[in-house]
């Protein structure tokens, strides 16, 4: 599923920063994975460059066999809307658009006929346990809800890749477990999920987890 080999990221702002080093790595189709690290360790660069958001500014990034270490911003568009969905932890729902809407915004963007989108919106909707909430706006919605519309408008798409960047972090204990739950099960379902997280708790339940500190990766023991 993922490729890095030899990744690296510096900003140029005046000063050189380097926030990713030859970075390798390689993720199967169908782990659950665990990025851990402190703030400013370059997890959440790592994460954008696998979900297309930013590109490396050395090394390769193979996704699905492919090298999209170069492509163009419409063909990162293009590939991330339809092969990746992003969980983050600040929800991004919009709003003034109820449940379903946010839902079905990503593939109001791909040009989806509205009676195939409100129809993958509910399937998405349901598989989270928030069908009664269609109707009503993130405003209306607890955190833990509001965490799961933000899953649900990740999966209407169908990707196969889920990244997560700190699902819980805004959600108090029992909630985030409830969350961490809605995850695990997607994964047994077939998802490949990638995780960054700086809490050890979630970090000692996941699958695989990789440690990232000064922006160097490797594989990491429990904490």
């Amino acid at each position: 599923m993922i490729q890095l080999e030899g990744v690296g990221k510096t900003y140029v702002n005046g000063a050189a920063l380097t926030v990713l080093d030859a970075v390798d790595l390689r993720i199967e189709r169908n782990e659950y994975v665990g990025i851990f690290g402190p703030s400013g360790s370059g997890k959440s660069t790592l994460l954008q460059i696998l979900g297309l958001l930013d590109h490396p500014s050395r090394g390769r990034y193979l996704f699905r066999g492919r090298d999209v270490s170069g492509l163009s911003d419409e063909e990162s568009s293009r590939t991330r809307g339809r092969e990746i969905g992003f969980i983050f932890q600040s929800f991004h729902l919009i709003t003034n658009l109820s449940v379903q809407e946010n839902v079905e915004l990503p593939l109001f963007y791909q040009g989806v006929h509205h009676h195939e989108r409100r129809e993958r919106a509910l399937e998405a909707i349901a598989a989270v346990n928030l069908s009664h909430r269609t109707t009503h706006a993130p405003t209306q919605l607890s955190g833990g809800e509001r965490q799961r519309v933000a899953i649900a408008r990740a999966l209407v798409t169908r990707p196969e890749l889920i990244l997560a960047d700190e699902p819980t972090g805004n959600l108090d204990s029992k909630t985030g477990k409830d969350i961490l739950a809605i995850l695990e099960r997607l994964h047994d379902e077939g998802k490949t999920i990638v995780m960054i997280t700086h809490d050890t708790e979630i970090a000692r339940r996941l699958p695989r987890l990789l440690r990232i500190n000064d922006g160097r990766l490797s594989e990491g023991e429990r904490p």
